[in-house]
């Protein structure tokens, strides 16, 4: 899911009274199906639940740490002048976020103390497009790794001096012609043998060798907007007229297994980006995290959940109305995906403050940003999906699903959520939901306006349970008290 001011990612907000809203024939949620596994640990990242945006390179949208719960929260802000999609966690704990000033829309990493939040060493980056360079993730020496304006894959590390902790690029890795003149990187992630992935803004995808500096690339013809996802020996991507499913030659030239063409309805929807699929592809299963790849179409008056076997073709098993408790739906965020269940949030008429360069106009041209969020679970045979629960939570801000203590969390939104809104009074509250019936379970205030809104951006819990989440103008810490 994209950001606004700067450099573009997909991001989130929140809710304070929440009821589960009955939607079209609901299904019973099944008590035997428990969330997860896990997606498969990626040996070139960080530990998974605080690698990438959306958790791991599966692009699970879970973590295997704990929330604060249903306890009392403490939180801090840090002020950085900047939105910040990517919060990532080390394994030493520090924070690592890539952040867009707001004034210049430089993108700069920013190492962040896991104590207080302060802001310990920044590196700001070549720029380049306003909607390139959002994703990023954290390889398994604690290196954020990041396409600069110039096209250079980095990997940013951090060091404790004399002087204090500083940022600096450990290396550089030129991805040359397979990046054409006008295009940017807008997906990143690696795959299990090291190559790291990537795919452009005009349909370009590739793999790149950082040892040998090898660019191996393809072209789609299709326009990408969101992230890509790797899980053994598979990398998804969704373009702006179907899902991919690929594997690498012996050289690393990316090998398209499959296309799925999707609806993308008749024109960009208000609440989304672009016109196509707003959600990055999610691996998932129950049996090893894998087995089946999702996204949600662009269908009008409503979205579809597509679900596919990841080893099968391209046909999907199910295709699922989401989100029907509205007159019209759609959806800019990553869902999601865990076990046999998968969630969706509504951001339909949700007001970004940008948009990506050549963005067609909206149909209609604006609406009013409802908010809502659907449980589907695949049935036990793999045969096809149904509704478990419908809710009217509002969230700015992309879910996250707990594994260790079985609950999702988000920022919710009370109050005026136009664009003027959403900066100025409306009200950013810290939300507890079950994925068992979709109950909100506590809210507790954060702010009001600008200075919170976190912009559909996806929070990360740190292992002591922590959660950074990003905002418009930096991110803020929200722990049990």
């Amino acid at each position: 899911m994209p950001i606004s001011l700067p450099a573009g990612g997909r991001l989130a907000a929140l809710a304070l009274s929440l009821t589960v809203a009955l939607g079209s024939a609901p299904a019973a949620a099944d008590p035997a199906s428990p969330f997860g596994p896990q997606a498969p640990q990626n040996p070139a990242t960080a530990a998974n639940g605080a690698a990438t945006m959306h958790g791991d390179s599966a692009s699970s949208g879970t973590t295997p740490h704990p929330g604060t719960g249903t306890s009392a929260i403490e939180y801090s802000r840090t002020a950085l002048a900047s939105a910040c999609p990517t919060v990532v966690v080390g394994g030493d704990g520090y924070v690592i976020t890539l952040c867009t000033s707001i004034f210049g829309q430089t993108p700069t990493v920013h190492l962040l103390d896991p104590v207080t939040g302060a802001d310990l060493a920044s590196l700001a980056l070549p720029k380049g497009s306003l909607f390139g360079g959002v994703y990023a993730y954290l390889d398994n020496a604690d290196r954020l790794v990041v396409v600069d304006g110039n096209n250079n894959l980095v990997r940013v590390g951090h060091r404790r001096t004399d002087s204090g902790w500083t940022l600096r690029t450990e290396q550089s890795t030129p991805l040359g012609d397979a990046v054409p003149a006008g295009d940017n990187i807008v997906g990143l992630t690696p795959d299990w043998q090291g190559r790291v992935w990537f795919a452009t803004s005009g349909g370009v995808i590739g793999t790149v060798d950082t040892d040998t500096g090898a660019v191996r690339s393809i072209s789609t013809g299709e326009g990408v907007q969101n992230s890509i996802s790797t899980v053994p020996g598979r990398t998804a991507v969704a373009t702006d007229h179907a899902l991919y499913l690929l594997s690498a030659g012996p050289d690393g030239t990316p090998v398209v297994e499959w296309r799925a063409p999707y609806d993308r309805g008749p024109a960009r929807k208000p609440g989304q980006l672009s016109w196509g699929t707003g959600t990055t592809p999610s691996f998932f299963g129950p049996g090893n995290g894998t087995e089946y790849v999702t996204i949600v179409d662009n269908a009008a008056p409503h979205g579809n959940l597509l679900v596919y076997r990841a080893a099968g073709g391209p046909d999907p098993i199910c295709r699922i109305p989401v989100l029907t408790q509205y007159a019209r739906s759609g959806t800019e965020d990553a869902v999601i995906a865990s076990g046999r269940s998968v969630f969706v949030t509504n951001t339909y008429g949700y007001p970004y403050p940008a948009l990506p360069e050549g963005a067609p106009a909206s149909q209609p041209s604006s609406a009013s940003f409802e908010g809502g969020l659907s449980r589907i679970d695949v049935n036990a045979e793999g045969t096809g999906c149904s509704v478990v629960w419908n809710s009217p939570v509002k969230s700015a801000a992309l879910p996250r699903l707990s594994l260790a203590d079985g609950k999702i969390y988000t920022v919710s939104v009370t109050g005026p959520t136009g664009s003027a809104g959403l900066n100025t009074f409306a009200q950013y509250h810290h939300s507890v939901i079950d994925p068992g019936t979709g109950a909100q379970l506590t809210s507790s205030f954060l702010g009001i306006g600008l200075v919170y809104n976190p912009l559909q951006m996806r929070g990360t819990a740190a292992a002591d349970g922590t959660l950074y989440q990003g905002t418009e103008t930096g991110v803020v810490r929200i722990s049990k008290r």
